[in-house]
Parts: C-alpha cells; sequence; structure tokens
C-alpha cells in the first residue's frame, strides 16, 4: 500500500483517471429509479482518492473545464439566439426570472446560515445542479484580495457544500416537477387532458391530418412484392396507385420495379403497373402490412431490394423551410418518398407532429432513396454527414477567443472584475455554436466527440476539485452539518415551485410548456423525463429547449455573481 501510495503521489495523472472510473462506476449505480449520477460519483471518489494528499496542477481542471464550457456553449447556442426573437422572448424572460429565483433563494438561505462564499457556491452549484458554477466561482475567488491559504480554504468548502446538495437537487427535482407541480395545475389528470387536447391541435393521433406522422419515430420498411391479376396495382400507374394508398391514409411509395421482361428500373410516375412486375413498396410498416393482401404476395428479391437507402440527418437552415410545420413539409413535392423520423433541437428529442413547427438549426433525420434524398436535401439545408473528424481549428480558435475575451477585467470600487476565461469560453461557445448552425459547413463536432467534452471535460474537473478538496473534506463537512441538507431542499425547492407559479399566472403558459419551461430553466433534463413519463406526452420537451439554453448560460455565470454578493 505504501508503494501505491508513494506511486499516485509521484503520478498524480493516475490518481485522476482512477477517480474517473471509479466515480463513473459508482455514479452509474441505481437503487430502484435513483443514481448518484457521474458527476457526484467522481467528486466523491475524487475525496477518497485525495485522502492520499495527492497534489494535481491546477491547470489541469482549467483546460478541462474551458473545454467542457465551450462545449456547452456549442450545444444551447442556437436556441439562446432563437430565444431572443420575438416568438421566444416569453420563454427567454420565464428563463431569466427563474435564474433570479435560482440565485437569490440559495444566497438569502446562505445568509441566514452564516455560510462563507464557498460553501454558498457550492450551494447553488448542488441544490440547482450546476456543477460548473464552483469552477466559475473558483476563478472568481482567486481575483478576490484575500491570502492564497484563505481563497483556498474557502474553494476547497463548495465541493463539501455541492456533495451533501447535489443528491436532493436531482431526485428532488425530478419528483418536485413530476409530482408535486402537476398538483399545483390543477391534477396530473388535467395536465395529461391538457396534453391531450393540444397534440390533437398539433395533428397527433388524427390520421385525418396527415397519416403516418403520430409518433416521433416513424419506422420506415422497404419490401418487395409480385403483381398478379388481382392486385390494386394491375392497370394503374405509379401516380394512380401511389394516390389511390395515400386516399386511404396509407401514404406508401413505389421506390422500384422489374418488369415482367426482368428489366429492373426506377419507377417513374407515368409507369402503368402490369401483371408480373414485381415493384418494391416503402412507408411505414404497419401501412403496408395493411395492404398486403390487395396488392399482392411478398417476395424476396436481393437484387430488387439491393438500391442505395439512406439515413441522413439534415440541418433546416434554408428559409422556405424554417417556420414549416412538418405536414407543410412533407406535402412539399420534393417530399416525395422521404418521410421525416425524427427531430432533434439543441441534442433533445422533440415530437414529429404534423403541427411541430421547424426551427432554424433543426436537426431532422430523413430516410429514403438516395435520389429522393438529394433533391429533398437541396430544399431543406445541409446534410450533416457522418464524419469521426472534429474541426479543432474551430474548436481551438474559440477557446482562445472566448478565454481572452473573459481575461479582459473593469476595476469596480478597485477590485478587478471579469468573466474569467471559463465565463469568456461560455459565451464564445454560445457564439461559435449559433455561427454553425448558420453555416455548418464549418465547425462540425461530432456527436461522441461532444459527448468527452462535455463529460470527460465537466468530470475531470470535478475529479481534480475532489483530489484537491479531499484533506480538508470531513472538516469542512462537519462545519456544514447536516442542516445542510435541509437548506439543500429549500433551495431546490422555492425556485422550482416559484417558476411552476410564474409560468401559470404571469406568463400563462400551457400545462405541458410549464413543466417543459421550467425543468429548462433549471437545466434539469432527469426532470423532463419524469415529467414526460408522468403526463404520458413528449410535449413539454417543446419548452425545454430556449429555457434550457438560457439557463444554461445564466446559472453558470451565477459563480460569478454569488462571489460579489458575499464579499
Amino acid at each position: 500500500m505504501n508503494w501505491l501510495h508513494h506511486t499516485f503521489q509521484e503520478y498524480p495523472e493516475l490518481a485522476v483517471f482512477l477517480t474517473l472510473a471509479a466515480g463513473f462506476f459508482i455514479g452509474s449505480l441505481r437503487v430502484g429509479k435513483f443514481s448518484l449520477g457521474s458527476v457526484t460519483g467522481v467528486l466523491l471518489m475524487g475525496v477518497l482518492v485525495g485522502q492520499m494528499d495527492i497534489q494535481v496542477s491546477a491547470n489541469v481542471k482549467s483546460v478541462f473545464f474551458l473545454m467542457f464550457l465551450f462545449a456547452v456553449g456549442y450545444s444551447v447556442g442556437p436556441q439562446f439566439f432563437r430565444g431572443l426573437k420575438k416568438d421566444g422572448l416569453p420563454q427567454v424572460l420565464f428563463a431569466a426570472l427563474m435564474c433570479v429565483v435560482c440565485l437569490v433563494a440559495p444566497w438569502l438561505l446562505s445568509l441566514m446560515m452564516g455560510y462563507n462564499v464557498g460553501q454558498a457556491a457550492g450551494l447553488i452549484a448542488g441544490s440547482q445542479t450546476i456543477s460548473a458554477v464552483m469552477g466559475v466561482a473558483a476563478d472568481t475567488i482567486n481575483q478576490v484580495k484575500l491570502s492564497p491559504d484563505q481563497k483556498q480554504l474557502l474553494i476547497n468548502s463548495m465541493p463539501v457544500c455541492y456533495a451533501v446538495t447535489y443528491i436532493f437537487g436531482t431526485a428532488g427535482s425530478a419528483w418536485l416537477l413530476s409530482s408535486i407541480a402537476p398538483m399545483m395545475l390543477g391534477g396530473i389528470d388535467k395536465v395529461r387532458a391538457a396534453c391531450k387536447e393540444l397534440e390533437k391541435t398539433m395533428g397527433a393521433g388524427d390520421p385525418s391530418r396527415d397519416p403516418g406522422m403520430r409518433a416521433a419515430f416513424i419506422a420506415v420498411t422497404f419490401r418487395a412484392y409480385s403483381i398478379n391479376d388481382t392486385s390494386i396495382a394491375a392497370g394503374k400507374s405509379v401516380q394512380q396507385l401511389e394516390a389511390e394508398l395515400d386516399g386511404r391514409d396509407h401514404r406508401l411509395f413505389v421506390e422500384r420495379i422489374r418488369q415482367a421482361d426482368k428489366k429492373l428500373t426506377d419507377a417513374t410516375p407515368e409507369y402503368v403497373i402490369k401483371p408480373g412486375d414485381e415493384i418494391v413498396l416503402s412507408g411505414r410498416r404497419e401501412f403496408i402490412l395493411g395492404e398486403e393482401a390487395g396488392i399482392g404476395a411478398e417476395i424476396i428479391d436481393t437484387d430488387l431490394l439491393n438500391f442505395p437507402v439512406e439515413n441522413v440527418m439534415v440541418f433546416v437552415i434554408n428559409k422556405e423551410t424554417i417556420g414549416k410545420t412538418v405536414k407543410e413539409l412533407r406535402a412539399m413535392e420534393y417530399m416525395h418518398g422521404v418521410p421525416v423520423q425524427s427531430i432533434r433541437r439543441a441534442g433533445i428529442s422533440m415530437p414529429v407532429y404534423p403541427e411541430a413547427v421547424l426551427e432554424r438549426g433543426d436537426n431532422i433525420e430523413l430516410v429514403g432513396y438516395k435520389r429522393d434524398m438529394e433533391r429533398a436535401i437541396a430544399h431543406i439545408g445541409y446534410a450533416d454527414i457522418p464524419t469521426d473528424k472534429t474541426d479543432m481549428i474551430f474548436v481551438g480558435l474559440g477557446i482562445v477567443l472566448g478565454g481572452l475575451v473573459g481575461a479582459m477585467s473593469i476595476r469596480v470600487g478597485g477590485v478587478p472584475l471579469s468573466l474569467s476565461t471559463s465565463g469568456g469560453a461560455l459565451i464564445m461557445g454560445l457564439v461559435f455554436g449559433w455561427l454553425r448552425s448558420r453555416h455548418p459547413a464549418f465547425g462540425r463536432i461530432p456527436e461522441p466527440a461532444l459527448w468527452v467534452m462535455n463529460n470527460v471535460g465537466l468530470n475531470t474537473f470535478i475529479a481534480v476539485v475532489g483530489i484537491t478538496a479531499g484533506p480538508s473534506f470531513v472538516a469542512g463537512f462537519k462545519e456544514v452539518g447536516w442542516g445542510l441538507f435541509a437548506v439543500g431542499i429549500a433551495a431546490t425547492a422555492i425556485p422550482l415551485l416559484a417558476g411552476v407559479l410564474m409560468a401559470r399566472y404571469i406568463f400563462k403558459f400551457h400545462p405541458a410548456l410549464i413543466l417543459g419551461c421550467t425543468a429548462g430553466a433549471r437545466t434539469t433534463t432527469a426532470a423532463l423525463s419524469a415529467i414526460q413519463e408522468e403526463v404520458q406526452s413528449n410535449l413539454p420537451s417543446l419548452g425545454y429547449t430556449i429555457t434550457y439554453a438560457v439557463g444554461n448560460t445564466l446559472l453558470i455565470i451565477w459563480g460569478v455573481v454569488i462571489v460579489l454578493l458575499m464579499t
């Protein structure tokens, strides 16, 4: 054990990776539906490993923290700036007001309990589940006129308060928004009924409005059939057959034909289907199954079905598509044979209802024959071709520019104040993410790389924080005591319940949007999942994206503000 202890002290990078591995493992363990999550798991393991008195360079956590903050801004940038437009302003204003409550409630509770600056920052970070506050607050504390030992004492007190309050901050938020909040809106049955009513106005579950667009995922299949004399297709042109099927609320497409003389050809609208022909139909699986008896016997033919079909994520950037509903897009001539399988907005899956409105920067998944896909993509925007390469010029330049902006300071009462390099990286991430949505030909960060920047970036920072604070963690916990847990419950509950009341009585949002907006402003994705499960609808996600973008930005910046308020 002495050898192991000495090795970790000599090679602290090994201690960091041990903390990450063990922390992710602990964070993944579940008791019922509850788990600590990777961040809390890594922090606790960092504290444990830190008992070996391991010294890790502060530059390590700075590098990974900047990477994390840039990735956060990059992810939410499009929605942040879209929210500044007229139609998004109510949600932006709501999110801003709720974030103010998220700051004021922990601040007043900290004053009442006599907490120091570090403890107050830890309380905000844990109760509002915004781990990045610790990094931004630490940067700001380092600018205050205190001795190095005093600064380190304050910084080391943050993870203690964070760890104690984070548990209810996560699990409690999901419980409050999925169970208590619906009661404040008239009861869960009333909220569910309101969701179903809104879904109907958006065309969900109503085949007469737009068949096959009820669900967020459309299971598209390609199947081959042999046409005989009794087939409904015999003697009809491709255009006539598709129109007849569409009239039955069965949107199917004829993609390919093998004529009776064995000649293979792509389907054309005017081609007349004859007995003996073999055709390929595409569409929703249940629609094709419903028409099998009338079309003919299904056949398995590798040559007939062997043609290029693509699943492509497409950025919505063309003006002719922005603002269209899914139903309007689907009716366009260029969308023939190309269903919309899914929509993602700021990384969140959105319900694909006929009346759902497409916004700039949305990522929509199309599936279809290569020829049809190229035509549709040309009208919609830019194909996000899968790649494993990250535009590191874009990422590196963004972090550098953000850091330079954040390093600039102004003097208030003789005290130099700045956004800090971390705040600058966040702001520049917002700008660069918005630029990417406007000009997606550059600035590509694949989702796996973005995951690494977000999760490994944040958790490496947390690991170093835990290791550094390890020796003083126990003493700090004795100082704040278990009373902090009760304070954390209040700091979590007050903003959430206040948000529900503001959304209902001041902004008069729809009940589904109230829950989604409140979860978004508090950046609690776990609560969004719990809400959607409880109300049995995906509609809350419509209120989540803009408020999440605003909340993720302001709550991180509160790391600077809480230090200023407490000093």
